[in-house]
């Protein structure tokens, strides 16, 4: 068993049923068997799951894990797939889709269920006049998957904002709530992303009351030269309309975003690159250590807007991998690994992935 690093709004509704139904409280929970995975992933790529099955509370997700212990299969937690990248033999196991729903303001306070698509909790706290998410606007998945990977754009991350996350655990079958703290939030990273099968998010809580724009980011600097006040509306749209630009449209065309992490290396490994790269820039993070955009060094090693077969580097970002079309998760694979090559070969820098590959 394993938990998914992404997930996403999608709700799925299965239409055939095997004949392996779950007796809950007097009903049964439906599981379907062999359903293709690839078309529930933004990367629109992968084979089908053994099983799988919508859950729509805790009930129903504490019988998706006995079924699967009682079976002697492996699980993977699934939302939207905008994060990962599946096999092309699937999944060989239980694949469990929440479906929690609900969106709770209070004070300034809000709670989601895990299955909320992200982007409606933004516009919905944007709506009620909060600057505090406007900047992760626009970005596909779930409200459950946010912590997982502590998401973050234009100079936000949600663990900055995050009260506590409620997660299942599956071995004891028991709600749980995990403390801002607990979380261990850090640059792409959460104790939730190194879990395992301990930890499944359920719901999130987030603190809005830092109700205030961030207008630090270089891009968003820019947008606002003239308007120094922008309302919270005017933030989002801005951070859309910068996103669309650089990202293209998942509902055309297959891909997972960003596909590496941008590295934190110290400052004297940045002294040394800045001579074959003059104008790469860093930020500061903590002590001697700085992060780079690795984007900037993949572009200038010739990779952005190449094709490598039905898979390639995006023409507007290098750092997005696009399904041209019949794409494979060999093809993705073969691609990845020949950019983190190239990257260690020029800089001596070993990039890690940020969209996890479920095989």
């Amino acid at each position: 068993m394993f938990l998914a690093t992404a997930s996403g709004g999608t709700h799925i509704r299965l239409l055939f049923w095997s004949s392996h139904p779950l007796a809950i409280a007097g009903r049964k929970m439906k599981i379907d068997r062999n359903v293709e995975l690839g078309p529930l992933t933004t990367f629109k790529i992968g084979g089908p799951a053994s099983y799988f099955v919508s859950v729509n509370n805790i009930e129903e997700l504490r019988e998706a894990f006995s079924f699967a212990e009682e079976n002697n299969l492996s699980t993977f937690i699934l939302g939207g797939g905008s994060n990962i990248l599946v096999a092309d033999e699937g999944f060989n196991g239980l694949v469990i889709h929440p479906v929690f729903c609900g969106i709770t303001f209070n004070g300034n306070e809000v709670s989601a269920g895990a299955g909320e698509s992200w982007d409606k909790l933004v516009l919905e706290s944007v709506e009620r006049g909060y600057y505090t998410l406007s900047n992760l606007s626009n970005i596909p998945g779930s409200v459950g998957a946010a912590p997982v990977q502590n998401i973050g754009a234009y100079g936000v991350s949600i663990g900055d904002f995050i009260e506590n996350v409620e997660v299942f655990c599956p071995k004891e079958k028991k709600i749980k709530r995990v403390s801002n703290k607990d979380c261990k939030f850090s640059y792409r990273d959460s104790i939730f992303k190194n879990s395992g099968n301990n930890l499944v998010i359920t719901k999130v809580k987030i603190n809005l009351k830092e109700n205030k724009p961030n207008l630090l980011y270089k891009d968003i600097t820019n947008y606002f030269k003239e308007n120094k006040n922008p309302t919270p509306k005017e933030l989002r749209d801005a951070v859309i309309s910068i996103r669309c630009k650089k990202f293209p449209d998942i509902k055309e065309t297959g891909t997972a975003g960003s596909f590496f992490k941008n590295p934190i290396i110290k400052e004297r490994k940045y002294i040394e690159l800045k001579e074959k790269f003059p104008d790469l820039p860093c930020y500061k993070t903590d002590g001697k250590l700085v992060k780079i955009p690795i984007a900037y060094i993949i572009e200038r090693l010739g990779f952005k807007g190449k094709n490598d077969g039905a898979v390639g580097v995006y023409e507007n970002h290098s750092l997005v991998l696009i399904n041209n079309k019949n794409a494979t998760f060999k093809d993705v694979n073969r691609l990845s690994k020949k950019i983190i090559q190239d990257v260690k070969e020029k800089t001596g820098i070993e990039i890690e992935k940020e969209v996890t590959f479920v095989n």
